[in-house]
């Protein structure tokens, strides 16, 4: 099961470094510009370690972790160019996991993930109490197992496949947008980068739909977005 690393960084370009490397090291990741859209992403998509950078527009790293530690259990690691002694006393103090700060060696930012990640589950060694599966119709996900099937027969899908799906299934028979399909499967930098979904959605439909091209579960709703039907 590919753990889900949520980046909270408003530079476009270290969110998207972070996200690569962490995708070449096995896990799952998304990515959100700032707290406030952090936020929102974790109560639909919950991560299992959050990477949080203090300085941020509107809400503050310090101010989100706070906001997260109310809304989820999840191990927060701070990343960030502050060097002050005083933010990192008061960051630890407050609740954060780890520390790290920009710029670093990426492996050892992902040492230190494998470790947060390790302790956190020492910590709870107990399975989530509610399943987290979803069916929608005879397509069934278990987003824990990372594993989908159709009429009981097994799909394997690559972890932005995956992770596209799931974020159908979150919504099934919801129309959801392109735009927070990007920003949730892919991040707040892929913002207008639409063919990137598109070209997803027809590779998913080949592997989920009895026909492709007449497709019955991912319905295209023009202008709009896409539904995950029954």
């Amino acid at each position: 099961m590919s753990k889900h690393i949520l980046i909270v960084d408003d530079d476009k370009l270290m969110r998207r470094s972070l996200a690569f490397s962490l995708e070449q090291a096995g896990y799952r990741s998304s990515a959100a510009n700032s707290a406030e859209n952090a936020l929102q992403l974790a109560r639909r998509d919950p991560p299992d370690l959050i990477l949080l950078d203090i300085g941020l527009p509107g809400m503050d790293g310090l101010d989100a972790l706070r906001r997260f530690q109310q809304q989820c259990d999840t191990p927060i690691i701070f990343v960030t160019a502050r060097r002050r002694e005083l933010d990192q006393a008061l960051g630890l103090e407050l609740g954060a996991d780890d520390y790290i700060i920009k710029p670093f060696d990426t492996n050892v930012l992902l040492a230190r993930v494998k470790a947060v990640l390790r302790r956190a589950s020492r910590s709870a060694p107990s399975a989530k109490t509610k399943s987290t599966r979803l069916q929608v119709g005879k397509l069934v996900i278990e987003p824990e197992a990372h594993t989908v099937s159709v009429a009981g027969k097994a799909i394997s899908l690559p972890p932005r496949e995956f992770a596209l799906l799931h974020a159908l299934a979150l919504e099934a028979g919801r129309v959801v947008s392109v735009d927070e399909l990007l920003a949730r499967v892919w991040g707040a930098e892929y913002s207008g980068e639409s063919q990137a979904v598109y070209v997803y959605i027809r590779w998913l439909r080949e592997k989920i739909e009895e026909d492709p091209q007449n497709p019955k579960r991912i319905i295209t709703v023009r202008g709009v977005g896409y539904k995950l039907s029954e």
